[in-house]
Protein backbone atom coordinates (compact mmCIF):
# COMPACT_ATOMS: atom_id res chain seq x y z
CA UNK A 1 0.00 0.00 0.00
CA UNK A 2 2.91 2.64 0.68
CA UNK A 3 5.07 1.91 -2.42
CA UNK A 4 2.01 1.18 -4.52
CA UNK A 5 2.13 4.92 -4.97
CA UNK A 6 4.56 5.27 -6.77
CA UNK A 7 3.27 2.93 -9.13
CA UNK A 8 2.61 -0.88 -9.99
CA UNK A 9 4.11 -3.17 -7.61
CA UNK A 10 5.06 -6.69 -9.52
CA UNK A 11 6.11 -8.73 -6.66
CA UNK A 12 7.53 -8.54 -2.77
CA UNK A 13 9.39 -11.04 -0.89
CA UNK A 14 10.16 -10.07 2.90
CA UNK A 15 13.00 -11.84 4.85
CA UNK A 16 14.74 -11.86 8.05
CA UNK A 17 18.71 -10.73 7.90
CA UNK A 18 21.36 -10.35 10.07
CA UNK A 19 18.90 -9.84 12.65
CA UNK A 20 16.54 -7.22 10.46
CA UNK A 21 13.62 -7.60 8.51
CA UNK A 22 14.17 -6.62 5.33
CA UNK A 23 12.41 -7.16 1.86
CA UNK A 24 12.85 -7.14 -1.88
CA UNK A 25 10.38 -4.75 -4.02
CA UNK A 26 9.54 -5.68 -7.63
CA UNK A 27 8.30 -2.11 -9.40
CA UNK A 28 7.22 -2.57 -13.17
CA UNK A 29 8.87 0.31 -14.10
CA UNK A 30 12.90 1.71 -13.22
CA UNK A 31 11.68 5.34 -13.02
CA UNK A 32 8.94 3.83 -10.15
CA UNK A 33 11.62 2.39 -8.07
CA UNK A 34 13.56 5.93 -8.64
CA UNK A 35 10.87 7.48 -7.08
CA UNK A 36 9.82 5.47 -4.21
CA UNK A 37 13.35 5.59 -2.99
CA UNK A 38 13.72 9.02 -2.87
CA UNK A 39 10.59 9.92 -1.40
CA UNK A 40 10.71 7.41 1.01
CA UNK A 41 14.22 6.28 2.31
CA UNK A 42 14.55 7.43 5.61
CA UNK A 43 10.87 8.20 6.32
CA UNK A 44 9.09 6.30 9.15
CA UNK A 45 6.09 4.00 8.41
CA UNK A 46 4.46 4.91 12.02
CA UNK A 47 5.88 7.95 14.27
CA UNK A 48 9.12 7.59 15.74
CA UNK A 49 9.90 3.97 14.76
CA UNK A 50 10.09 1.24 11.44
CA UNK A 51 11.96 3.75 9.94
CA UNK A 52 12.65 3.07 6.26
CA UNK A 53 16.53 2.54 5.00
CA UNK A 54 16.29 1.79 1.20
CA UNK A 55 18.40 0.92 -1.24
CA UNK A 56 18.67 -0.46 -5.17
CA UNK A 57 19.34 -3.98 -5.08
CA UNK A 58 21.72 -6.13 -7.55
CA UNK A 59 18.73 -8.45 -8.73
CA UNK A 60 17.01 -7.39 -11.70
CA UNK A 61 13.99 -9.71 -11.19
CA UNK A 62 12.28 -11.93 -8.42
CA UNK A 63 11.21 -15.84 -8.51
CA UNK A 64 8.48 -15.82 -6.19
CA UNK A 65 6.61 -19.68 -5.88
CA UNK A 66 4.06 -18.71 -3.05
CA UNK A 67 1.50 -16.05 -2.69
CA UNK A 68 1.58 -16.10 1.33
CA UNK A 69 2.41 -13.60 3.90
CA UNK A 70 6.37 -13.34 2.99
CA UNK A 71 6.27 -13.23 -0.89
CA UNK A 72 3.61 -12.44 -3.21
CA UNK A 73 3.36 -12.04 -7.22
CA UNK A 74 0.74 -9.31 -7.68
CA UNK A 75 0.42 -10.79 -11.27
CA UNK A 76 -0.46 -14.27 -10.57
CA UNK A 77 -3.66 -15.28 -8.61
CA UNK A 78 -2.95 -19.00 -9.58
CA UNK A 79 0.22 -19.85 -7.23
CA UNK A 80 -0.22 -21.52 -4.09
CA UNK A 81 0.02 -20.16 -0.64
CA UNK A 82 2.92 -23.03 -0.01
CA UNK A 83 1.62 -25.12 2.43
CA UNK A 84 -1.06 -26.76 0.61
CA UNK A 85 -3.85 -23.93 1.55
CA UNK A 86 -6.19 -22.07 -0.94
CA UNK A 87 -4.82 -20.15 -3.57
CA UNK A 88 -5.88 -16.59 -3.35
CA UNK A 89 -9.23 -15.80 -4.80
CA UNK A 90 -8.65 -12.69 -6.59
CA UNK A 91 -6.30 -10.80 -7.53
CA UNK A 92 -7.54 -8.06 -5.99
CA UNK A 93 -7.25 -10.05 -2.64
CA UNK A 94 -3.97 -10.66 -3.11
CA UNK A 95 -3.08 -7.04 -3.07
CA UNK A 96 -5.62 -6.05 -0.09
CA UNK A 97 -4.18 -9.34 1.91
CA UNK A 98 -1.07 -7.21 2.92
CA UNK A 99 -2.66 -4.45 5.02
CA UNK A 100 -2.19 -6.01 8.32
CA UNK A 101 0.67 -8.90 7.17
CA UNK A 102 3.12 -6.83 5.84
CA UNK A 103 4.44 -5.35 9.21
CA UNK A 104 3.89 -8.08 11.36
CA UNK A 105 4.59 -6.34 14.76
CA UNK A 106 1.99 -4.16 14.38
CA UNK A 107 -0.66 -7.03 13.20
CA UNK A 108 -4.23 -5.99 13.64
CA UNK A 109 -3.23 -2.13 12.58
CA UNK A 110 -6.56 -0.33 11.39
CA UNK A 111 -7.32 2.63 8.98
CA UNK A 112 -4.74 1.93 5.63
CA UNK A 113 -5.93 3.61 3.08
CA UNK A 114 -6.15 1.44 -0.47
CA UNK A 115 -3.13 1.49 -2.62
CA UNK A 116 -3.28 4.04 -5.37
CA UNK A 117 -6.05 5.34 -3.45
CA UNK A 118 -4.63 8.34 -1.53
CA UNK A 119 -6.56 11.49 -2.16
CA UNK A 120 -4.18 13.99 -4.41
CA UNK A 121 -1.69 16.17 -2.31
CA UNK A 122 -1.75 14.04 0.46
CA UNK A 123 -1.85 10.84 1.94
CA UNK A 124 -2.17 9.80 5.63
CA UNK A 125 -1.81 6.07 7.23
CA UNK A 126 -2.87 5.31 10.67
CA UNK A 127 -2.26 2.97 13.02
CA UNK A 128 -2.61 1.18 16.23
CA UNK A 129 0.93 3.06 17.69
CA UNK A 130 0.14 6.48 15.82
CA UNK A 131 -0.11 8.36 12.78
CA UNK A 132 2.34 9.70 9.93
CA UNK A 133 1.71 11.63 7.16
CA UNK A 134 3.54 10.50 4.02
CA UNK A 135 3.72 13.69 1.49
CA UNK A 136 1.33 12.87 -1.62
CA UNK A 137 2.54 13.45 -5.22
CA UNK A 138 0.04 16.29 -6.86
CA UNK A 139 -1.12 16.03 -10.24
CA UNK A 140 0.52 19.43 -11.51
CA UNK A 141 4.15 19.39 -13.07
CA UNK A 142 4.49 22.95 -13.40
CA UNK A 143 6.56 25.19 -11.14
CA UNK A 144 6.40 28.54 -10.33
CA UNK A 145 10.44 30.15 -9.87
CA UNK A 146 10.50 33.39 -8.60
CA UNK A 147 12.88 35.68 -6.77
CA UNK A 148 15.15 35.11 -9.99
CA UNK A 149 17.97 37.34 -11.07
CA UNK A 150 16.67 38.98 -14.79
CA UNK A 151 19.84 39.98 -15.87
CA UNK A 152 21.67 36.54 -15.65
CA UNK A 153 18.43 34.36 -15.81
CA UNK A 154 17.38 32.69 -19.46
CA UNK A 155 15.40 29.64 -20.32
CA UNK A 156 18.15 27.47 -21.34
CA UNK A 157 20.15 27.81 -18.10
CA UNK A 158 16.72 27.30 -16.59
CA UNK A 159 16.36 24.22 -18.28
CA UNK A 160 20.12 22.74 -17.66
CA UNK A 161 20.05 23.53 -13.93
CA UNK A 162 16.14 21.97 -13.30
CA UNK A 163 17.29 19.03 -15.74
CA UNK A 164 19.28 17.47 -13.09
CA UNK A 165 15.88 16.24 -11.57
CA UNK A 166 13.66 15.40 -14.36
CA UNK A 167 13.09 16.42 -18.13
CA UNK A 168 11.91 20.05 -18.57
CA UNK A 169 9.38 20.12 -21.31
CA UNK A 170 9.34 23.84 -21.20
CA UNK A 171 10.11 26.92 -19.59
CA UNK A 172 8.74 30.84 -19.75
CA UNK A 173 10.30 33.29 -17.93
CA UNK A 174 7.60 36.34 -18.03
CA UNK A 175 7.75 38.66 -20.52
CA UNK A 176 6.43 41.69 -17.62
CA UNK A 177 8.45 40.43 -14.51
CA UNK A 178 11.66 38.63 -15.22
CA UNK A 179 12.47 37.21 -11.73
CA UNK A 180 9.64 35.20 -12.27
CA UNK A 181 9.49 31.84 -14.24
CA UNK A 182 7.62 28.84 -15.38
CA UNK A 183 9.31 25.41 -15.86
CA UNK A 184 7.26 22.07 -17.24
CA UNK A 185 8.59 19.18 -15.81
CA UNK A 186 8.30 15.91 -17.30
CA UNK A 187 5.60 14.54 -14.20
CA UNK A 188 4.68 15.85 -10.92
CA UNK A 189 7.08 13.38 -9.25
CA UNK A 190 9.93 14.82 -10.97
CA UNK A 191 8.36 18.29 -10.29
CA UNK A 192 8.38 17.56 -6.21
CA UNK A 193 12.17 16.11 -7.11
CA UNK A 194 13.04 19.77 -8.35
CA UNK A 195 11.23 21.69 -5.36
CA UNK A 196 12.79 19.63 -2.75
CA UNK A 197 16.53 20.23 -3.91
CA UNK A 198 16.29 23.56 -5.53
CA UNK A 199 13.75 25.94 -3.56
CA UNK A 200 16.10 27.79 -1.67
CA UNK A 201 19.37 27.57 -3.75
CA UNK A 202 21.74 30.64 -4.45
CA UNK A 203 21.53 31.10 -7.74
CA UNK A 204 23.19 34.74 -9.36
CA UNK A 205 23.58 36.14 -6.34
CA UNK A 206 19.36 35.29 -5.45
CA UNK A 207 17.86 33.15 -3.30
CA UNK A 208 15.64 31.00 -5.80
CA UNK A 209 12.04 30.30 -4.60
CA UNK A 210 10.54 26.85 -5.95
CA UNK A 211 7.25 25.92 -5.48
CA UNK A 212 3.83 24.18 -7.65
CA UNK A 213 2.39 26.74 -10.31
CA UNK A 214 -1.28 26.65 -10.44
CA UNK A 215 -0.99 26.13 -14.18
CA UNK A 216 -1.73 22.59 -15.88
CA UNK A 217 0.85 23.42 -18.53
CA UNK A 218 3.23 26.07 -20.19
CA UNK A 219 1.43 27.76 -22.92
CA UNK A 220 3.98 28.82 -26.08
CA UNK A 221 3.43 32.36 -27.06
CA UNK A 222 0.84 32.24 -30.29
CA UNK A 223 1.90 33.52 -33.68
CA UNK A 224 2.80 36.96 -33.66
CA UNK A 225 2.81 37.83 -30.16
CA UNK A 226 5.56 39.09 -28.55
CA UNK A 227 8.01 37.11 -26.25
CA UNK A 228 11.73 38.06 -27.36
CA UNK A 229 12.01 34.10 -27.20
CA UNK A 230 11.78 34.09 -23.23
CA UNK A 231 9.65 30.78 -24.03
CA UNK A 232 10.95 27.25 -25.14
CA UNK A 233 9.67 24.29 -25.73
CA UNK A 234 12.54 21.62 -24.86
CA UNK A 235 10.28 18.69 -24.72
CA UNK A 236 12.16 16.49 -27.59
CA UNK A 237 15.98 18.42 -26.62
CA UNK A 238 18.39 15.32 -27.02
CA UNK A 239 19.93 16.46 -23.22
CA UNK A 240 17.07 14.99 -21.23
CA UNK A 241 18.86 12.68 -18.50
CA UNK A 242 15.59 10.35 -18.29
CA UNK A 243 14.25 9.10 -21.15
CA UNK A 244 15.90 5.83 -20.71
CA UNK A 245 14.27 4.23 -17.70
CA UNK A 246 17.66 1.81 -17.09
CA UNK A 247 19.51 4.76 -17.10
CA UNK A 248 22.34 5.70 -14.50
CA UNK A 249 21.58 9.00 -13.84
CA UNK A 250 18.22 7.70 -12.03
CA UNK A 251 20.34 6.69 -9.11
CA UNK A 252 23.02 9.48 -9.01
CA UNK A 253 21.07 12.23 -8.47
CA UNK A 254 22.19 14.24 -5.47
CA UNK A 255 21.54 18.37 -3.83
CA UNK A 256 23.38 20.53 -5.56
CA UNK A 257 27.04 20.72 -4.00
CA UNK A 258 30.50 22.47 -4.69
CA UNK A 259 31.89 18.92 -5.97
CA UNK A 260 30.52 18.55 -9.91
CA UNK A 261 31.29 15.13 -11.69
CA UNK A 262 32.18 15.14 -14.73
CA UNK A 263 32.16 12.72 -17.93
CA UNK A 264 32.32 11.49 -21.08
CA UNK A 265 36.38 13.58 -21.19
CA UNK A 266 37.96 12.79 -24.49
CA UNK A 267 41.38 11.49 -23.89
CA UNK A 268 43.19 14.18 -25.15
CA UNK A 269 42.05 16.80 -22.72
CA UNK A 270 44.37 17.18 -19.84
CA UNK A 271 43.98 18.20 -15.73
CA UNK A 272 45.26 21.56 -16.79
CA UNK A 273 42.51 21.96 -19.61
CA UNK A 274 39.37 21.59 -17.56
CA UNK A 275 41.02 23.83 -14.59
CA UNK A 276 41.07 26.22 -17.15
CA UNK A 277 37.84 25.78 -18.69
CA UNK A 278 35.55 26.17 -15.62
CA UNK A 279 38.03 28.87 -14.36
CA UNK A 280 36.77 30.92 -17.63
CA UNK A 281 33.51 30.67 -16.52
CA UNK A 282 34.60 32.35 -13.35
CA UNK A 283 34.74 29.21 -11.12
CA UNK A 284 37.57 28.86 -8.02
CA UNK A 285 39.10 25.27 -8.62
CA UNK A 286 39.64 23.98 -5.13
CA UNK A 287 40.56 20.46 -5.85
CA UNK A 288 40.45 17.85 -9.59
CA UNK A 289 40.58 13.78 -9.15
CA UNK A 290 40.51 11.80 -12.21
CA UNK A 291 39.07 8.37 -11.45
CA UNK A 292 41.46 5.93 -11.71
CA UNK A 293 40.01 3.26 -13.40
CA UNK A 294 38.45 5.80 -16.09
CA UNK A 295 40.33 9.02 -16.99
CA UNK A 296 36.59 9.74 -19.09
CA UNK A 297 35.49 10.55 -15.42
CA UNK A 298 36.55 12.89 -12.69
CA UNK A 299 35.59 15.24 -10.06
CA UNK A 300 36.17 18.87 -9.47
CA UNK A 301 35.44 21.14 -6.08
CA UNK A 302 35.18 24.72 -6.95
CA UNK A 303 34.76 27.67 -4.22
CA UNK A 304 31.11 27.17 -3.56
CA UNK A 305 27.73 25.55 -4.12
CA UNK A 306 26.80 28.74 -5.90
CA UNK A 307 29.70 28.98 -8.28
CA UNK A 308 29.14 24.86 -9.03
CA UNK A 309 25.28 25.26 -10.06
CA UNK A 310 26.66 28.77 -12.43
CA UNK A 311 29.36 25.92 -13.85
CA UNK A 312 26.76 23.27 -14.62
CA UNK A 313 24.69 25.42 -16.40
CA UNK A 314 27.50 26.92 -18.78
CA UNK A 315 29.41 23.90 -18.80
CA UNK A 316 26.82 20.62 -19.13
CA UNK A 317 26.74 19.54 -22.54
CA UNK A 318 30.31 21.88 -23.68
CA UNK A 319 31.17 20.56 -27.14
CA UNK A 320 34.87 19.47 -26.93
CA UNK A 321 34.95 19.03 -30.40
CA UNK A 322 34.54 15.83 -32.85
CA UNK A 323 31.09 15.78 -31.40
CA UNK A 324 32.70 15.09 -27.76
CA UNK A 325 29.81 16.81 -25.09
CA UNK A 326 30.89 17.08 -21.60
CA UNK A 327 28.07 15.55 -18.69
CA UNK A 328 28.05 17.69 -15.83
CA UNK A 329 26.58 16.65 -12.77
CA UNK A 330 26.41 17.19 -8.44
CA UNK A 331 28.41 14.69 -6.71
CA UNK A 332 27.80 13.39 -3.19
CA UNK A 333 31.12 12.62 -2.92
CA UNK A 334 34.32 15.61 -1.55
CA UNK A 335 37.73 15.57 -2.58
Amino acid sequence: QIFSKFGYVLKIVMFNKNNQFQALLQYSDAMNAYYAKMSLDGQCIYTGCCTLRIDFSKLTRLKIKYNNDKSRDFTRNDLPFGNGQRTLDTSLAAIFATQNTIFSSYAGAAGFASPLGFPQGSATLSAASGQMAIAGIPRNSVLLVSNLNPEAITPYGLFILFGVYGDVHRVKIMFKNRGIALVQMADATQAQLAINHLDGQRLYGRIMRTTLSKYQTVQLPREGQEDKGLTKDYSNSPLHRFKNPSSKNFQNIFPPSATLHLSNIPPSVTVDDLKNLFASKGSTVRGFRFFQKDCKMALIRLGSVEEAVHALIELHDHDFGENQHLRVSFSKSTI
